[in-house]
């Protein structure tokens, strides 16, 4: 029993996941077509090459270039949040997490500034969030959209554009907090690669859970949207209210799944874009990327896990009502 309880605490997300799955598997009968395989796929191939690159101590050389180029934590933060919004206009949200999180964290170890390791995951999270919404190949749920809608690329742009310049003026405020101190450079040591167990120590790091909680969320989500009465609430109560359900089914089932619902019931394409994208924000599971980097933060700090959360909810419910509030003004 202490080891159930145990393994809860250390992998929570994928076991309410879980949980949630097999309790809808009881109203609706599982597919295994639910599960997006080349999501799955592509998030354990990106992880593979993450871990031979921290094997190959490639992390390392690339952090130690960047720690001698930049004098202050709030410039180090600073620098490390905006890599992950310029990154995920092009190689998407997750990818840059998956990417940069690792790499952040080892950098403000670098610099003994662990203490600043939530705020930057926290606003990371969010930055790739916001650059995502540049192109329409900036995550999959604006791939959906696009695919979907045949709205024309700068079209695409022009209707989040005001929801992008409101959330980075947002992240530079709150980057003004972080504290401007001097960063203390550590005394290198030679960088040694090693080669024994190479295969086994990268297979020995990537996040099969991760993987396991994605597969669950397919399933739960796939049951969601053949139960009658989700069915028949989400044809009374879409229709005129896109954005609204936009940001509440991304809440609850993320803004991929949400994308691929809501399509499916309104043609007010546009509408359900601004929704999916602004309901990115607000709890961990609204967006695959805020999962992504609170599993790589937990695996990290076990013991911050809730702090984290807490911080991060904050950060992104504040967020999240200032562009709902900005959608009111705008219409």
């Amino acid at each position: 029993m202490v080891k159930i309880i145990d393994f809860f605490k250390n992998e929570t997300v994928f076991s309410i996941s879980l949980i949630l799955a097999v309790i809808s598997c009881f109203f609706a009968k599982p597919s295994i077509d639910y599960i997006n395989w080349d999501t799955i796929i592509l998030l354990l191939v990106i992880m593979i090459v993450v871990e031979i690159l921290k094997n190959l101590a490639i992390f390392e050389v690339l952090v130690r270039k960047l720690l001698t180029k930049i004098a202050s934590a709030r410039g180090l933060v600073f620098v490390l949040v905006f890599t992950c919004f310029f990154s995920s206009i092009f190689i998407t949200n997750d990818v840059s997490l998956i990417i940069f999180v690792p790499f952040s964290i080892l950098a403000l170890k670098k610099v003994n500034r662990l203490d600043l390791a939530i705020i930057t995951v926290s606003l990371q999270t969010i930055a790739a969030n916001v650059g995502c919404m540049v192109l329409p190949i900036g995550a999959p749920h604006n791939i959906v959209m696009y695919t979907v809608s045949h709205i024309p690329f700068e079209s695409f742009f022009m209707i989040l554009f005001p929801y992008i310049l409101v959330s980075l003026v947002f992240l530079i405020v709150i980057l003004l907090f972080v504290p401007n101190e001097k960063i203390i450079l550590p005394k290198f040591n030679k960088i040694e690669f090693k080669t024994e167990n190479f295969i086994k120590r990268v297979l020995m790091g990537v996040d099969y859970f991760l993987l396991l909680t994605f597969i669950a969320l397919f399933i739960l989500i796939g049951n969601l949207e053949n139960i009658p009465f989700f069915n028949a609430l989400f044809s009374k109560w879409i229709l005129g209210n896109e954005v609204l359900w936009g940001v509440l089914s991304s809440q609850v089932i993320s803004n991929v799944p949400a994308a691929m619902l809501l399509s499916g019931f309104s043609s007010n394409y546009e509408a359900i874009i601004v929704g999916i994208n602004i309901g990115g924000f607000g709890t961990l599971i609204a967006s695959m990327a805020n999962l992504i980097s609170y599993k790589i933060f937990a695996r990290e700090f076990r013991d911050l896990k809730i702090r984290y959360l807490a911080i991060f909810s904050v950060l992104n419910i504040i967020l999240l009502i200032v562009l709902l509030i900005a959608n009111i003004l705008i219409n």
